[in-house]
Formats: structure tokens, sequence, C-alpha cells
């Protein structure tokens, strides 16, 4: 069991969150593929219960060519962790793996958003609002530097949509109020169609 993170937060009850997971370089552990699935087993390890896994799907890496495909999944787990004792425990197992945190965006060898925690919008609805509507071109340069909640990216991305929508279509987005589905279809078709799964 990983302990390199220290229980910060009281207890809860247990509580539903939704984890991505991406990686599209190799590890000790092997392929990306390799290493996704070698990460939620070290997940089930930890203070959590896994309750659905995404099948893994290919995203092309942005810009196209700048480097190799992307594999991603999401799941859904339960948990008695606060949402920044989770993070804690997923940033462990991604520094376990390998993972370096140099460039924001970046190719990676794993990564693990925590995605949404319950209905928890944090730390506030002005300042999820403020990264949410962040320009582009300051997307790839700011980062927050406490977490925000839900992940103001979601509903951007088919990276996560397409996996979440095949688990959780019916998921609920706590500050935009719609659907997994909804968000989903709100994308352009061709953004859409990139997303295949392995």
């Amino acid at each position: 069991m990983l302990q390199p993170y220290a229980a910060n937060e009281a207890k809860t009850h247990s509580k539903l969150a939704i984890v991505g997971l991406g990686a599209n370089l190799s590890s000790e552990i092997g392929t990306p593929q390799d290493t996704i699935r070698h990460a939620i087993e070290l997940l089930k390890a930890e203070n959590v219960q896994i309750q659905d896994v995404s099948r893994l799907f290919c995203t092309p890496c942005v810009p196209k060519g700048a480097g190799p495909d992307y594999v991603n999944a999401v799941l859904i787990l339960t948990t008695n962790l606060g949402p920044r004792d989770l993070l804690s425990c997923l940033h462990s197992i991604e520094k376990l793996l390998g993972r370096e945190r140099s460039i924001r965006w970046g190719q990676r060898v794993l990564d693990l958003d925590l995605l949404a925690y319950d209905d928890k919008i944090c730390p506030d609805l002005a300042t999820f609002q403020h990264w949410r509507e962040l320009p582009p071109e300051q997307q790839t340069k700011l980062t927050p530097d406490q977490l925000i909640l839900p992940h103001p990216r979601i509903q951007d991305r088919a990276f996560v949509l397409v996996p979440l929508v095949e688990i959780a279509p019916n998921w609920q987005h706590p500050v935009l109020q719609r659907s997994a589905r909804q968000l989903l279809d709100d994308l352009d078709p061709s953004d859409i169609a990139e997303i295949v799964p392995i």
C-alpha cells in the first residue's frame, strides 16, 4: 500500500469520485495501456472501491504529430478519503510509475485527473468559473494552486466524455447541470470520431 501522502482531511462517509486516466509514453511497467491497467490495480490497494472502468481509448496527440497518441480511460470509485487526500493518492501513484511534472499538458507516462467528487464545487463557484472561462491561450500556461472541482475542462474534452459516457451517461455536471451524454453531444462530431476504443 502506498504511504507517501498524509490523511490531512477528516474521514468522510463514502463519496463517489470520477478519475480520468491518460498516458502516451511507455513506463517501466510497459506500454501506456500496461501502465494505466497497473495504475488501476494500485488504486485498488488504496482506500477506494472501484465501481466501474471504461474501455481504453486511443486519442490523437494535440497538436497532431507532436508525439505518440494517448491512451485514455475513466473510472468511477467510492472512497472515504476527502478530495484533497484522494488527489494526493493519485499523485503518489503517478510518481511511483514515473510521472515527472515538468511541462503542462506535455507528453507523460501517466496522468490521473480527479474529475469530480460527488457534487462538490471546490473551492467555490467563482473560482471554478474563473478557471472554466480561462482563454485557451492561457490554459497551457497557468496552473491553479488549489484543487478545482469539478475539473474545469470536462465539458471541452472528448477524450474524457467518450469514456465517461460509456460508464456513466447520466452523470450530472454540478455547475452546468447537464449530463455527460448532453455534454458529449455538445462537442464537434469530428472531435468525437477521433476517440476510438483500443
